[in-house]
């Protein structure tokens, strides 16, 4: 995966950008608004950190932002979408597998599979031969620090080394949004700078909006913009220049 030109939509910079999105989760018999009317937007090769503490609604503005979970309001446009909650079920889906790729803090690997065939399966899906499959998904394990480790299954992989699959696998696809949900979170310090500088590089080599969520504010050092959610609303958004240099201390 070489780095290529960035890939504008006709929302100009921003690979996605929403208003005033609104998220009510029903408890008990009252109705609780997790995200109150909040505006985001995210630009091709920015590492953008969006912050809060658990609870914030920042895991919920993801899942709104990539299609995983419909607001009762607002709208989401990314890259050539307008409106990607006016599309069926079926084109979400399909918007998700070619553009979006999706790192979590529980890594979402399947037990019986190699780490070459977790990243290769992905890859059948997007209509690649067998052989292109397994040729770009061993350029992705490369590219993470894996090569020595293709046949090995998620039992036989360290916590670190597992998120480093879910990366690969993410990778492959060279999507145009990469979303992490606490990627560091389950990691020690040596394997969670492995990972924040693979997003970084995803951001800055390959040109994708990378959107991360966390509450460790370790990372930010390498961010080009960190958000601050409280309560459903964004309290806080800067710009600063990102440290590729910095490193995490172990917890």
């Amino acid at each position: 995966m070489n780095s290529h030109t960035t890939v504008h939509g006709k929302h100009g910079d921003y690979a996605i950008e929403a208003k005033q999105l609104v998220k009510r989760f029903k408890s008990g018999k009252a109705w609780v608004e997790v995200l109150k009317g909040v505006d985001f937007d995210a630009r091709h090769g920015d590492l953008t950190m969006v912050m809060g503490p658990s609870g914030s609604g920042k895991s919920t503005l993801i899942a709104a932002l990539s299609g995983l979970l419909r607001p009762e309001e607002g709208r989401v446009d990314a890259l050539d979408v307008d409106d990607l909650w006016k599309l069926s079920t079926g084109r979400i889906d399909k918007f998700r597998l070619d553009h979006c790729g999706f790192i979590f803090q529980g890594f979402n690997l399947f037990p019986a599979l190699t780490a070459l065939q977790q990243v290769q399966t992905v890859l059948k899906y997007q209509g690649l031969t067998p052989e292109q499959a397994k040729r770009r998904a061993t350029q992705a394990l490369e590219e993470v620090g894996l090569g020595h480790r293709l046949n090995q299954r998620p039992a036989e992989l360290s916590g670190g080394e597992k998120q480093r699959v879910a990366i690969a696998r993410a990778l492959a696809k060279d999507p145009k949004i990469l979303f992490a949900d606490e990627p560091t979170s389950a990691l020690d310090g040596e394997n969670g700078q492995v990972v924040i500088k693979l997003l970084r590089r995803a951001a800055t080599e390959h040109g994708a909006a990378v959107i991360c969520v966390t509450h460790d504010p370790r990372l930010e050092a390498w961010a080009d913009r960190v958000i601050h959610i409280e309560d459903g609303k964004i309290i806080d958004d800067q710009r600063r220049v990102p440290n590729p240099e910095a490193t995490l201390a172990s917890h």
